[in-house]
């Protein structure tokens, strides 16, 4: 950030504090986004390869959610959805990955800002994307602060970024005392990893949670730990960021926020609607506003809520067009909410990984006791089968990982693991949560879930209406925050995609 856009930035909440009338003792937000971590690997959940003492902190001072699910288990639709609080199918080309932003999609920190508010990011804020491509006038979510590096990292895979650092400095630019909020965009656990840095800090195999959908193999459990050690080195960097808060005497007017953009990049997680790609890490802290700190929260809580509950914090009104809805109720009450007995999410596109940029449309409900699955078009591979997609690689909805690989190469072993990996799926997908946690199991004969249905003609998805947009939408690939390239599929793809290569197993 240059010293005459920090002159710009100050001069501008100066005014907007003269001219607007703002609640008073509005709170700071700061919001910790990890990148790619299941529900499952905090030490509040119960996970014994992690070490997450701040992250417990959090959950341990404030509230922690056991029933927070994702708008979409892919990054960028992921993050339209927080800062739009709207579903994917709502926000049109920001519903999808390497996408962009309608100019005329609202988003929380604009109005945050418009109000008084200071507001950036380090790290990965939205995307990836071309934010600019549909005519947005400015960032999605402020002031980029990315300058600080650490001097030292412990692997090459770490992200060489001080997210601390750069969160001081954002502190730093602030203006006549104006709140802030900021969003602090970790990259961790996003692949790729350093093979065996699980082990090397003393992560043992046998700890690893092997669920019954992968093969129990050292390679699979060495790849859980390379995992859990990304997310041992996140949650330091969040540490770090709690002391420059109480160093500064902020901590208990700071609505903390920490929680993941979708799940664990391993096959049947990550760009899957089952719990492994969507259910995840949840904890808030506000000083005293908390009722019952340590509380356990179960109702069900989605990503499209947080919209609302930041400029419910900040005294303002939801945004138009918003699904979700305040989680202040939660917060600030130790009564359950009996409306919130279920969630919606959904997937449209991640890579470009089917012929001529076909989709893989699923929507989902989640409840208690069970998970429905529509998969809107069950002719089409989940994982983009064969086809070389735009990572250059065969499945290309997997993230290139040894579990991968594993797999790939060792189907014939393992086929029953492999079909629950790769395999082809029936339309419609219901699961009992009680009997069938890792939901592997299907229900015989699972009528269309009418609920579910129900819901999307009610939020308008265009599916429901037998349209398909999304396929039409550029794949945006780019260089930092800047213009785009390569929108479309290079040719040497494309030629590879027509003479249709197979993966021959060992």
């Amino acid at each position: 950030m240059t010293r005459r856009e920090l002159v710009t930035a100050g001069s501008a909440l100066l005014t907007a504090g003269c001219t607007k009338k703002q609640p008073a003792a509005r709170p700071n937000i700061l919001f910790v986004i990890a990148d790619d971590q299941s529900y499952a690997h905090t030490g509040a959940a119960g996970s014994r390869i992690v070490l997450t003492p701040h992250f417990d902190r959090i959950a341990r001072e404030g509230a922690f959610f056991t029933h927070s699910f994702t708008a979409c288990p892919s990054c960028t639709p992921s993050r339209s959805a927080i800062l739009s609080g709207r579903h994917i199918w709502q926000t049109g080309e920001a519903g999808v990955l390497y996408g962009t932003i309608p100019q005329q999609l609202p988003l929380f920190p604009h109005v945050l800002e418009n109000a008084g508010y200071f507001t950036g990011f380090t790290g990965k804020g939205w995307g990836p994307g071309d934010w600019k491509a549909a005519g947005l006038p400015k960032h999605p979510i402020g002031f980029e602060f990315n300058q600080r590096r650490h001097a030292e990292v412990p692997g090459p895979a770490l992200d060489p970024r001080d997210y601390a650092a750069n969160f001081a400095d954002f502190l730093d630019a602030r203006r006549g005392g104006a709140p802030f909020f900021f969003w602090l965009g970790l990259t961790e656990p996003h692949r790729v990893y350093a093979r065996g840095s699980g082990r090397k800090q003393g992560k043992r195999l046998e700890d690893a949670e092997v669920p019954p959908y992968w093969p129990d193999h050292e390679v699979v459990r060495e790849d859980i730990l390379d995992y859990a050690a990304e997310i041992d080195w996140a949650d330091r960097q969040l540490g770090r960021a709690l002391a420059v808060l109480e160093k500064r005497g902020e901590l208990d007017n700071t609505l903390i926020v920490v929680t993941s953009d979708n799940g664990m990049p391993f096959p049947r997680a990550k760009v899957n609607l089952y719990d492994a790609g969507t259910r995840m890490p949840l904890a808030l802290r506000w000083g005293s506003r908390i009722a019952s700190p340590g509380r356990r929260v179960e109702d069900f809580v989605s990503h499209v809520d947080f919209a609302s509950t930041f400029l419910e914090a900040a005294g303002l009104p939801p945004l138009p067009g918003a699904a979700g809805r305040s989680l202040f109720p939660l917060l600030t009450s130790t009564q359950p909410d009996p409306k919130r007995d279920r969630v919606y999410f959904g997937l449209e596109r991640h890579a470009m990984c089917r012929p001529d940029g076909a989709t893989y449309p699923m929507r989902a409900m989640r409840t208690r006791d069970r998970l429905s699955i529509v998969n809107f078009a069950p002719d089409r591979w989940p994982t983009g089968g064969d086809f070389i997609s735009s990572n250059r690689t065969p499945h290309g909805d997997v993230d290139a990982a040894p579990i991968k690989d594993f797999l790939l190469k060792r189907q014939r072993e393992f086929p029953r693991q492999y079909e629950l990996n790769f395999g082809k799926r029936q339309r419609v997908e219901t699961y009992g949560r009680a009997a069938d946690p890792h939901q592997v199991q299907p229900l015989a004969a699972a009528a269309e879930p009418a609920e579910l249905l129900a819901y999307l003609r009610t939020t308008a998805d265009p599916r429901i209406e037998g349209r398909d947009p999304w396929q039409a939408y550029a794949y945006r690939q780019t260089t930092g925050f800047g213009a785009s390239f390569n929108t479309t599929l290079p040719e040497d793809v494309r030629r590879a995609a027509r003479e249709r290569p197979t993966h021959k197993p060992e």
